[in-house]
């Protein structure tokens, strides 16, 4: 949607013709069967990029969707189709790469996000590259931001440095972290009331009510981790506040700290530092397992984010913190990312429960030896192990899900 917005906003007219994307095997797999933002449950690649280049306002990047109305929805709906939004899946492609093309008559407009969602690197107006537009990101591997030099320092940092900068956190900090969680528990509470996706959240919570599950600390995460992925995957009108680039990440970095803080006493700072720690630990871990793999984030990196924030929260130690995502790893090291769909919920879940569940085993001093499979003699070694694992490992694994997905996709049409 956003690599067809950008596009479209340098066309002369809005009276499209056709749009045509290409995608890398990743961003086919996250966006094929999740509901899109802002619309009745629409679903589909296709939509997605209609939507973005009919009534799509490029200057708010990842909520490019906001503008959505009835009556662009009705639009893009009709261009499908007809036949005017075309995807293409670049199978061979590695890192995460957006190409879309976009006619309205004579003109054709052409926009490329390449190695982060909201990095456009080229726009382009009837082949001439247009230079210094305000949406570009820059061609350099960093982009404007650094990222990318981020991730690559963050590698060299030992764990116990990570927990250090939670001490350095400002007022602008905390209230960023503050606005994160507003925003992220506005999805769960949604996703509580009204039940939507597949209303994971929502039977938890009923089931506690039943009396036919316990409401502890554990489950209170599950529950309000996996309402807010309920909301967000039906494609509920709300924004996610995101960790490393997913909001389902931030969804799984937040919402279970937020969860176990209603458990104990602590201060407000102590749970926004908690968080904080979080989000660092979820940058750290994407930064060896790569921005999308064929292995469940949400589950590795934002769960193991979500298990040294829960630590923290709880008063553990550096030592506690890293045995906490020793364990959480350990756990969930096998969970593999399948596409952004509704279901997602149940994993989300699952992370949400197993961080806390890893913190309270750490706080009691058990935790997985580095004897055991893929764990190494210390979390950074066991981290580097997990990236090998998704970055090379499972190179044939993604390749034969995404094959599983497409033809599944097919047999159905």
């Amino acid at each position: 949607a956003l690599a067809a917005a950008a596009a479209s906003s340098v066309l002369p007219s809005r009276d499209l013709d056709s749009v045509e994307v290409w995608l890398d095997p990743n961003v086919y797999k996250n966006g094929l069967a999740a509901a899109i933002p802002g619309t009745p449950g629409l679903t589909g690649l296709d939509t997605a990029a209609a939507l973005g280049a009919l009534g799509g306002d490029p200057a708010l990047k990842l909520e490019v969707l906001e503008p959505l109305d009835d009556k662009i929805i009705e639009k893009a709906i009709r261009f499908v189709l007809k036949g005017g939004s075309k995807v293409n899946l670049l199978e061979d492609k590695q890192g995460l790469y957006v190409q879309c093309q976009v006619t309205a008559g004579s003109d054709r407009s052409e926009a490329i996000i390449e190695g982060m969602h909201d990095r456009i690197v080229s726009i382009r107006l009837n082949d001439q590259p247009i230079k210094d537009h305000p949406l570009l990101s820059g061609n350099d591997a960093s982009g404007p931001d650094g990222r990318s030099d981020l991730e690559a320092w963050l590698k060299k940092l030992p764990v116990s440095r990570l927990l250090e900068f939670v001490d350095d956190l400002d007022a602008d900090d905390l209230a960023f972290l503050k606005e994160g969680i507003t925003v992220n528990m506005r999805l769960a509470e949604d996703g509580l009331k009204h039940g939507r996706g597949l209303g994971v959240g929502r039977t938890l919570e009923r089931l506690a009510r039943q009396r036919l599950i316990q409401r502890d600390m554990i489950m209170a995460a599950r529950m309000i981790t996996s309402a807010a992925a309920d909301a967000r995957m039906a494609g509920v009108k709300l924004p996610a506040m995101s960790s490393a680039g997913s909001g389902n990440h931030g969804l799984t970095a937040v919402l279970p700290i937020v969860a176990v803080s209603e458990f104990v006493d602590c201060e407000h700072k102590t749970l926004l530092e908690a968080v904080g720690l979080s989000h660092i630990i979820t940058a750290y871990v994407k930064s060896y397992t790569g921005r999308l793999s064929a292995v469940c984030g949400c589950s590795i990196a934002a769960g193991a984010g979500a298990a040294a924030g829960v630590t923290y929260l709880l008063g553990g130690d550096a030592r506690h913190v890293a045995n906490a995502i020793t364990n959480l790893v350990e756990d969930l090291a096998g969970v593999i990312c399948d596409g952004a769909k509704g279901s997602c919920a149940f994993k989300l879940a699952t992370a949400a429960g197993t961080s806390v569940q890893a913190s309270l085993f750490a706080l009691q001093g058990i935790t997985v030896q580095p004897t055991d499979g893929i764990i190494g003699t210390s979390l950074e070694q066991t981290t580097q192990n997990i990236g090998a694992i998704s970055t090379v490992g499972m190179i044939e694994t993604d390749r034969t899900i995404l094959k599983i997905m497409l033809e599944k996709k097919f047999t159905s049409v």
